[in-house]
Parts: structure tokens; C-alpha cells; sequence
């Protein structure tokens, strides 16, 4: 089946418009005549879309945002615990959902009709369903407990979703912070700062130090601001390009991870999603190699991919986990030591599990320190920088009163 946009007549000559659900444009045709509308156009809603312009179908586009994808989730989890069929309860959700979902749900369902699993739906949606989703719900699919797996990747999803607001927001303040004082410099040095320079140049006097490289900056971004955009525009250009590239990936990661603040999160972002990757993907029944192949290829860290790609080649051989771990120097040794108990015990999922609860408890606890001291630093910046800039234009005035003052006298 797909979807149809149409626009009819009812029977008192009202126009109305909408979308339809229809196995073909003629199944579209008769339900519209059910409906006792009379179309005027019936169109498929994917060639409609594919007719417009590139920046009409950009803001039409109705992604899947991460709360979408939760709530999608947790209702499938709930409405097959029910005892729901697949296909019945796909029908269902496809009704409640809009946009970009509510067409995935149909696909999902359609695909079902024709015998297709559930996980090879979700496979064609990769920019909606991860490879660890999928995956987890090939298995849960072939073992029997979708339930369960559904319930764990609803948990997943919102502890990395609580975990990255939480980011976020410690981090957005201060930045907004920084944009204000760039903001509040520019407007100084290109509006007050030029009108004065013209009055502290007609009066001839030598100006202190601080004035003299104020107005020095001032007059580099009045009188070559096309030349600094073009040189901010290639520079900029010219490292996303490089970074892009495989090599620039590699050398920018991993010099990130030599960064105080940045290297820290970057660090145990990868531990925690290692581990409660790798701890799902086990304990949902998929196989220790299959579950290292997806693991590595979802840490965004380029170097530290690398290493674990490593590692990973020797723990299929071995069967070893945290004695290759250790060798990354990626995992900390408490979490080595966690990871090591939890295979001897035989009971690795639980405990990669744990490991990453501890290392997430770890990462807001830092985050909320570093909202605390970052905020009165950059209050001390902007007051630095205002200071300076207001020190800069007051010290040629109050040396101009203090020589009419001795003139006076």
C-alpha cells in the first residue's frame, strides 16, 4: 500500500483535501467514492513530494526526532506485550503517528503482508533505525523475547537522550555567553570606536597603550572585513575538508582526546556506548562477533574505533575481552576490572551494563561541575574584555580633564 494526496468535491460542492491509504490509484478512486467525495486529483504522496522544489521538500520534511523514536518504541513494547499481532498493532501506531513515521509504519506493515521480518523493515530506514536496533530486534525476533528487547532499547534510548540534553545544556550557556561578548566587541570596535578615533585624531595627542591597540583592532576589522571574511570562509572551508577526509578525521579525534573538557566526554561517551552496546547486543542472544562488528562501527571517534577494531580482532580469537580492552588505554581500570569480573562470573551483560550506568553517573556529575565553573569564568571574561574596551576610550577622556584642569590652574 501507499499514500495518495487528493483533493475532491463533496456532494455540496465543498472542496476538501487530505491523504489517503490505498493498495493503488484505482483502490484510492472507489474509497474516495465510498466516502461520497468526487476527486479532481489523486496523486501518489512520494511523486508529489519528488515534483517540488529541493527547498520546499527540505522544509516539508518531517524527520524522526528521538522522542518520536522512543515513544514509538515503548508503545510497541506495550501493545505486543498485550498480546497484539505484529501487523494489527503496526495499523494501529500508523494512525497515531504523522509524517515521516506514520510512512515507515506503513512500509513496516506492508512488508510484513509479504512475509518480510520485522528487522528487515526497520533495515531500510537507517537514518531512522540504528544497526543496534535492528540487530537487537533481528534477535529478539529469532529468540522469541521481542518484548524484553524492546524494553531494554527503550531504556537505551532515553538514558542517551537524557545523557545529551544534559551535555547540551552545560554547554550551551557558556557558548551563548561567548557569542554575546564577540557580539557586543563587534559592535564596539566597528560603531563606537571608529567616531572617537576620528576625535582622539584631530586633537594630536599621543594615546595611552590600551587605546592605541584598541583602535588598532578597530581599524583592521573597519577597513578589512572583506578581507578577514574571505580568509575566515576558506579557513573554515578548507578544515571541514580536511577533516572530512579519512586521514583529517583521524589526526582532528584524536587530537580531541588531548583537549581537558572535550577529550573527557569524548573518552567516556565511547566507554558508555561501548559497553551498553556491546551489553544489550549479548544479552539479546547476538553473537560475541557479530555484536563487536556493530559496536565498533558506532564509536564516532575515529582513533578510538581504531583501537577498539583492534582489540576486537583479538578478543574473537581469544575470547578475551578485558585483557584487549585494557591495551586500548581507552577504558579506565576500574572498568577493565568490572568488565574482567563479569566474564569470569559469567555474567559479562549485567556488568557491561553497570559499567556503563557508573561511567554515565560519572559524566553528568562532571557535567554539572563544569555548568558551575564555567559560568562565573566566562562572567569574568565578558567583564575582562567590556573592562578593557571601556578602559581604552576613558583613559584619552580623563587624560583631556586633567589637562584642562592644569590649564585652569
Amino acid at each position: 500500500m501507499a499514500l495518495y494526496f487528493y483533493r475532491a468535491l463533496s456532494r455540496d460542492g465543498q472542496r476538501v483535501s487530505g491523504q489517503l491509504d490505498a493498495a493503488s490509484l484505482q483502490n484510492a478512486k472507489e474509497l474516495l467514492a465510498k466516502r461520497n467525495l468526487y476527486p479532481v486529483v489523486i496523486e501518489s504522496l512520494e511523486n508529489r513530494n519528488l515534483g517540488l522544489p529541493w527547498y520546499q521538500r527540505l522544509l516539508q520534511r518531517n524527520t524522526v526526532t528521538a522522542k518520536d523514536l522512543i515513544l514509538f518504541t515503548k508503545q510497541f513494547a506495550v501493545l505486543l506485550r498485550s498480546g497484539v499481532p505484529v501487523l494489527q498493532l503496526l495499523e494501529l501506531m500508523a494512525e497515531q503517528f504523522t509524517g515521516q513515521l506514520h510512512l515507515i509504519l506503513i512500509a513496516l506493515r506492508d512488508g510484513i503482508k509479504e512475509g518480510k521480518s520485522l528487522a528487515d523493515g526497520l533495515e531500510k530506514h537507517p537514518q531512522v533505525f540504528s544497526s543496534i536496533y535492528v540487530q537487537l530486534v533481528r534477535a529478539g525476533e529469532a529468540t522469541g523475547n521481542l518484548e524484553m528487547i524492546l524494553d531494554r532499547l527503550t531504556i537505551y534510548l532515553e538514558e542517551r537522550q537524557k545523557l545529551r540534553k544534559k551535555i547540551i545544556s552545560t554547554l550551551s550557556t557558556p557558548l551563548i555567553q561567548l557569542i554575546l561578548v564577540v557580539l557586543v566587541t563587534i559592535v564596539l570596535l566597528t560603531t563606537v570606536v571608529p567616531s572617537l578615533a576620528q576625535t582622539f585624531s584631530q586633537e594630536g595627542r599621543e594615546l595611552p597603550l590600551p587605546t592605541r591597540i584598541l583602535l588598532a583592532i578597530s581599524g583592521a576589522l573597519t577597513g578589512h572585513y572583506i578581507l578577514i571574511l574571505i580568509i575566515l570562509v576558506l579557513g573554515l572551508g578548507g578544515f571541514s575538508f580536511w577533516k572530512n577526509t579519512p586521514r583529517g578525521a583521524y589526526l582532528f579525534d584524536k587530537f580531541k582526546l588531548k583537549i581537558p573538557v572535550i577529550g573527557f566526554f569524548v573518552r567516556m561517551g565511547a566507554v558508555v556506548q561501548f559497553s551498553r552496546t556491546l551489553g544489550m547486543l549479548t544479552e539479546g542472544g547476538v553473537t560475541l562477533s557479530e555484536a563487536l562488528d556493530i559496536v565498533c562501527k558506532i564509536v564516532s571517534n575515529k582513533f578510538l574505533a581504531e583501537s577498539l577494531m583492534e582489540a576486537r580482532d583479538n578478543i574473537i580469537k581469544e575470547g578475551r575481552i578485558a585483557q584487549y580492552l585494557k591495551r586500548t588505554q581507552v577504558f579506565p581500570s576500574i572498568a577493565i576490572y568490572l568488565i574482567k569480573t563479569g566474564e569470569e562470573s559469567g555474567e559479562l551483560g549485567p556488568m557491561l551494563t553497570t559499567v556503563a550506568e557508573n561511567y554515565e553517573e560519572e559524566m553528568t556529575e562532571y557535567a554539572d561541575k563544569l555548568s558551575s565553573a564555567l559560568e562565573p569564568i566566562m562572567m569574568i571574561v565578558m567583564a575582562a574584555v567590556i573592562g578593557f574596551i571601556v578602559l581604552s576610550i576613558m583613559l584619552p577622556m580623563m587624560d583631556q580633564v586633567n589637562i584642562a584642569d592644569v590649564q585652569r590652574s
